[in-house]
């Protein structure tokens, strides 16, 4: 049996990262952060469980209701960026084939990160 990982963004991260991309000419901080998405996307798809897991009871509910989350990942990118995929299963395309689809849900920057899981700005 043949797993493989495919990586797709949701609405608002794909719109994030063009974001980063359209400034990446002129922004040293957003060419950093957007080579650093490339980056570990690519590790993703190496190993899907890449990211540090986060505990259930801490997954915001607007990811379980837009989403249906069921696990969450986050992904530490510079300048205090993080990233945020979830794992879930495809239809398999082949029999023999099991497809991992690593959902990239946000990219948000630290401030957001404690706001939206409930952590406390010191």
């Amino acid at each position: 049996m043949c797993r493989r990982i495919k990586v797709l963004f949701s609405e608002e991260a794909e719109s994030i990262y063009q974001d980063f991309f359209r400034k990446a000419n002129i922004s040293k901080k957003e060419r950093m952060i957007l080579k650093a998405v490339d980056q570990k996307v690519e590790f993703i798809k190496m190993d899907s469980h890449y990211g540090n897991p986060i505990a259930k009871q801490l997954i915001p509910s607007e990811y379980i209701m837009k989403y249906d989350v069921k696990n969450l990942f986050r992904v530490e990118l510079p300048c205090f960026w993080r990233m945020i995929y979830t794992l879930k299963e495809s239809e398999k395309e082949e029999e023999i084939d099991i497809i991992i689809v690593a959902l990239v849900i946000d990219i948000i920057d630290h401030k957001t990160y404690n706001k939206k899981f409930g952590y406390k700005d010191r």
